[in-house]
């Protein structure tokens, strides 16, 4: 009887491997016939590009084409200028939330591209690749609505690049409510670009565990007594004290963090002083911490600040510290980021799906969402490997297009197969 179970039970894993993978060749040649449409959506985005939370003109796109690809349940207005959208499959089942970040950044972008931004801000992030990605997994998935089980929740979340008042989109979304009514059972999301090693345009790259890093931005002013630069006895330089400050700071990483706890402290901006004879008021800097461990990060930020304050101290001055709190670290989860793993194999072949081999030291507010239900955030290269590379947030940052299906076809693949 052993036997023929043991039989049974092979004929039900290839049937169900058959029936997957069967699904991933309609998908792959569905998502590579879209791919022009994709294009289309992400340059119109990228032409158009709003940051923040104020989001209006990338809001009302996003709904239209949600529109008219047939999505009923649309909730615009979430968090500001979010939109939810819900994809119900004709099954029962779980609900799977699928996010995409819609904000730009503070660049003037130097693409030269014939759809570049011209209004000072710029899609150098891929963002805009994300948004077309994301719209092209709504129109798939409501042709494969008879095979979805449970539901689909298709979030896009305004403001991933910073905050305001220390909270940005992701939490502002949370706190509206975009994991309630029906509540998530789980999460997926990916991250374009050149980000990561081991993998490259056409493939897919996963990790599981820490992906990417707990952000906080630094911001310290150090408060003197100015004066004539030919007195210099007479005044109590803030300049100095900063100076100070900047080279003891590295002691932090090198001499009390452990090499196997991966910290990054740096320094980005120093500001200080009006004229070349004149010793300044007053000096700031600026910067930002980036770790994975909570006992790292909690003693980073203490060190960082008694040194900051110590220091003006004993110089004579004082220090005005400020810690803004970003995302904590981008944690995978095992079981999510498995099947991610087996539906992009399914969908694009193992030699094409690769193992992140290190995490980045960028951060992610897709963190909030993990931190809340179980998931999985991957990579979708969209380098070209040659001189058109650059790095995310450079004014020459582009995606190449050709692999944009890719990111929706393994969101479909993996809403079809996850449970």
């Amino acid at each position: 009887m052993a036997k023929y179970m043991n039989i049974f039970l092979l004929v039900v894993v290839f049937c169900f491997s058959f029936s997957s993978v069967s699904y991933a060749f309609d998908i792959k040649e569905r998502a590579q016939a879209m791919n022009g449409k994709l294009v289309e959506w992400r340059r119109h985005l990228h032409a158009n590009p709003e940051i923040g939370f104020n989001l209006p003109q990338t809001e009302a796109f996003i709904v239209q084409k949600l529109k008219e690809i047939g999505v009923e349940k649309i909730q615009q207005g979430v968090g500001g200028h979010g939109v939810v959208a819900l994809i119900e499959g004709k099954k029962p089942g779980k609900v799977l939330a699928i996010r995409a970040d819609m904000d730009a950044l503070k660049v003037v972008e130097d693409t030269g591209l014939p759809f570049a931004s011209t209004n000072g801000f710029m899609h150098a992030c891929g963002h805009d690749v994300h948004m077309a990605g994301l719209l092209g997994t709504a129109e798939l998935l409501m042709h494969y609505r008879n095979e979805l089980k449970g539901t689909v929740k298709l979030i896009f979340q305004p403001f991933e690049e910073g905050s305001e008042n220390g909270i940005g989109g992701a939490q502002t979304m949370i706190n509206a409510g975009v994991l309630e009514n029906p509540k998530v059972d789980a999460i997926i999301g990916l991250h374009s670009g050149s980000l990561w090693k081991g993998a490259a345009a056409g493939g897919i790259g996963y990790r599981t565990g820490p992906l990417m890093a707990a952000v906080e931005w630094i911001d310290v002013t150090f408060n003197g007594k100015g004066g004539h630069g030919a007195t210099p006895h007479l005044t109590v330089d803030p300049i100095v004290m900063a100076s100070q400050v900047i080279t003891m700071l590295q002691a932090i990483v090198s001499r009390e963090t452990s090499p196997l706890d991966p910290a990054v402290l740096s320094v980005c901006m120093i500001q200080g002083g009006t004229a070349p004879n004149v010793i300044a008021q007053n000096c700031n800097i600026r910067g930002t911490i980036r770790t994975f461990s909570p006992e790292v990060r909690k003693n980073v930020q203490t060190r960082f600040t008694q040194i900051c304050e110590e220091v003006a101290h004993a110089m004579r001055g004082s220090a005005t510290v400020k810690i803004e709190q970003g995302p904590p670290p981008v944690i995978n989860e095992r079981v999510m980021t498995e099947k991610l793993r087996i539906a992009a194999t399914e969908l694009l072949g193992a030699d094409r799906v690769h193992e992140i081999p290190e995490p980045s030291m960028t951060g992610e507010d897709m963190a909030f969402y993990l931190e809340k239900v179980p998931g999985t955030f991957f990579y979708l290269p969209t380098s070209f490997g040659n001189e058109r590379d650059f790095p995310h947030h450079h004014p020459k940052f582009d995606s190449n297009e050709d692999v944009i299906w890719i990111g929706a076809a393994t969101f479909v693949q993996f809403a079809l197969t996850w449970q």
